[in-house]
């Protein structure tokens, strides 16, 4: 008899003691993160803000241990993490290039986060601008958080404007405006080639097309619009726009050299070349600035907008823990903040992206004026498109390309070239 009882003591201190030590036992959190910049532009301390979130979350769950590898380029980073899904070994919380996005939300490979956030008191999902929380959507589901945005801006070459008498435009400005610039700085540059100067480089139909109040597929990827009125009036300003430099191919050596007015650039480009010193080393023969792209009839002044997206895998087995740490990267202002310091995107939290103190930071070593001020970024920001991508995008994108590059060689009507080619886009889309 006393040996039941002391079996039994015995198992009970025992279980206890192995409740305890779970209660205690670390956990491993993973994170799948990248080196370097995502925007193509030279960065430093790239795994600082990583860093620093890490130190506090783990301060803040003491049982908490978080992880990731280090080392991995953004030209290997989408190749690395299909390997770990392929394993089984995939990180609790992942970095999602845009690119990626639509494939990993749709194979399952990320969670569908709508029941987290509805069940979280301390979330709110308004304090990111629109366009880039609905870059996180798909199939009506937010399946990744924001990290960082960074809009498509008209890069001004102030410098050559000058030469020609022509005012910088304001930041309202249309295609009308844009084209009469172009127009008059062809027209006055002279005859030789080699001392040319020309309206704009790298504007193209798709620029046009958002900032006329239309996108080229509906956000599910079902529908292409080329055929739609909004559509073919984007198209027939560029063919117009294009006619300006005939037989002249406009090379990026041109623009470098400043022999170009206008060229759309992301703003990650204006946060690296603008401050002095980094202004001498790219773009110091002119002066140059930002401004909004310029507005079509039915639209206005829209550019789109790419953000870097950051999800919870599907197989996590601490989504919980994943969930606030996920909260911490996207959407804490402490955080945000220290990446509108070391990063050259915008924070898609909109209180610190319009925060006074951190554009006076990034305006402080800028010399001269500039265009971009808080009211500036609200506009850019909560006017962005989101261009939608789906499993067919990058074939279906081609195919409009084609046919819109066809239909500006072509004598033949525009409008019923691209009909045409929506209807073929169309079938190829719901096959």
């Amino acid at each position: 008899m006393k040996k039941r009882i002391l079996a039994a003591a015995v198992a009970l201190l025992l279980l206890f003691a192995g409740c305890w030590w779970n209660g205690r036992r670390e956990i491993v959190l993973r994170v799948g993160a990248y080196s370097g910049s995502y925007w193509g532009t030279d960065t430093g301390g790239s795994y600082q803000i990583l860093e620093d979130a890490i130190a506090r979350f783990e301060a803040e769950h003491p049982n908490v241990r978080v992880e990731y590898t280090s080392g991995i380029g953004t030209s290997e980073y989408s190749e690395w993490l299909a390997e770990q899904v392929l394993k089984g070994q995939e990180p609790d919380v992942c970095f999602v290039f845009p690119e990626d996005f639509h494939l990993l939300a749709s194979s399952g490979v990320l969670m569908e986060l709508d029941g987290l956030m509805s069940h979280d008191e301390s979330f709110d999902k308004t304090m990111y601008y629109p366009a880039c929380l609905e870059s996180g959507k798909w199939d009506d589901g937010q399946y990744a958080l924001p990290y960082e945005s960074t809009p498509t801006m008209m890069f001004v070459n102030k410098t050559l404007l000058e030469r020609f008498d022509i005012e910088m435009p304001e930041n309202d400005w249309t295609w009308n405006d844009f084209y009469a610039i172009c127009e008059k700085i062809s027209a006055q540059s002279g005859t030789q080639a080699d001392n040319w100067s020309h309206g704009y480089y790298d504007y193209n139909w798709q620029n046009a097309l958002y900032s006329n109040g239309t996108s080229l597929f509906t956000a599910d990827g079902s529908f292409c619009t080329l055929g739609e009125a909004k559509v073919q009036e984007a198209v027939r300003f560029y063919k117009r726009l294009r006619a300006l430099n005939p037989g002249y191919i406009i090379t990026a050596k041109d623009f470098d050299l400043g022999r170009v007015a206008f060229r759309p650039f992301l703003f990650s480009e204006y946060k690296v070349y603008q401050p002095y010193p980094w202004r001498v080393k790219k773009y110091s023969n002119f002066e140059w600035d930002f401004i909004e792209m310029p507005a079509g009839p039915e639209g206005g002044n829209v550019s789109e907008i790419q953000t870097m997206l950051l999800g919870i895998t599907g197989r996590s087995r601490h989504k919980e823990l994943a969930w606030e740490f996920l909260k911490l990267l996207s959407g804490d202002e402490t955080i945000q903040k220290e990446l509108s310091i070391w990063s050259q995107g915008i924070s898609p939290v909109q209180r610190v992206a319009e925060d006074e103190e951190i554009l006076a930071d990034l305006f402080e070593d800028i010399p001269g004026e500039n265009t971009i001020d808080r009211t500036v970024i609200h506009e850019i920001m909560s006017t962005a498109v989101s261009v939608p991508r789906f499993s067919r995008y990058e074939q279906a994108e081609s195919m409009a390309e084609r046919a819109v590059n066809a239909a500006l060689e072509s004598d033949q009507a525009l409008d019923s070239q691209l009909l045409t080619a929506q209807r073929e886009i169309n079938i190829f889309l719901n096959q």
